[in-house]
């Protein structure tokens, strides 16, 4: 006859079987939690070989997926996630994720910043704005609009987005990304989290999404600590261990 097991005896087990389990290893000292904040003509694969060298490490990691259709949508996408961390936060956004972390950074669970080849902006600034008197990236020049929605072409993603990672990898980057809502870079944000909490940014010299320049003029205003990568736009795909352990770095000193 078949052995029935009744719901009570059922999470019985399972409880015993978790606890049995070898638990996994602490981060030592420092934040515990990092949320990570993708940008535009991405998602939360951007970070995906990052992701478990950190949790090796021991922190909790969660990546947000921005709706990427206005920079409000992407802060309460954000800020919802940083409801569901227990206890403080260091929060890493890339690109276009810099303006997010800026203005949800505000929030009391984040206690750091990590910007990652990304914008920094003051209070009542845009990304237009902050493009102001830099050159133009040549990645622009591979973006069109549909629908009021920005997208980048294959060529684009290969040539200027992710140019280090092989073409397979790239392809990937390519059929994943989110389009971002044109009107999105005109949008300027109310808080800047930088003003009351440490921060730290990544620059890739080789950066042609950001004007490099411009990376290092945004980390100086803000304070940051800063490292420089011998790099692209997305380092975390093309240098995942070098970024992991500057966002370890930080975690650790918060």
């Amino acid at each position: 006859m078949p052995v029935r097991i009744s719901a009570l005896t059922w999470f019985a087990l399972v409880a015993v079987a978790f606890a049995a389990a070898d638990p996994p290893a602490r981060a030592a000292g420092g934040v515990k939690n990092i949320v990570i904040v993708h940008g535009a003509w991405a998602d939360g694969s951007s970070f995906a070989k990052v992701i478990p060298l950190l949790q090796a490490q021991g922190y909790t990691v969660t990546a947000v997926q921005n709706p990427l259709t206005s920079l409000d949508d992407d802060v309460a996408a954000t800020k919802r996630v940083l409801d569901l961390q227990n206890g403080p936060v260091l929060l890493v956004g890339h690109s276009w994720g810099g303006m997010v972390i800026t203005q949800a950074g505000t929030d009391p669970k984040v206690v750091g910043l990590m910007y990652v080849d990304a914008f920094s902006p003051d209070v009542g600034q845009s990304a237009n704005d902050l493009g102001q008197g830099y050159p133009a990236p040549p990645g622009l020049k591979s973006i069109s609009a549909s629908n009021g929605f920005l997208w980048l072409s294959q060529a684009g993603v290969e040539q200027f987005f992710v140019p280090e990672v092989p073409k397979s990898e790239a392809d990937v980057v390519w059929s994943t990304q989110g389009p971002l809502a044109a009107s999105s870079l005109g949008a300027k944000v109310t808080a800047a989290a930088w003003k009351t909490k440490p921060s730290w940014c990544i620059v890739g010299r080789r950066d042609q999404m950001i004007d490099p320049g411009l990376e290092r003029a945004m980390a100086k205003r803000i304070n940051a600590t800063v490292l420089e990568l011998d790099a692209g736009h997305v380092p975390m795909l093309s240098q995942p261990q070098k970024v992991a352990d500057f966002i370890a770095s930080a975690a650790k000193g918060l």
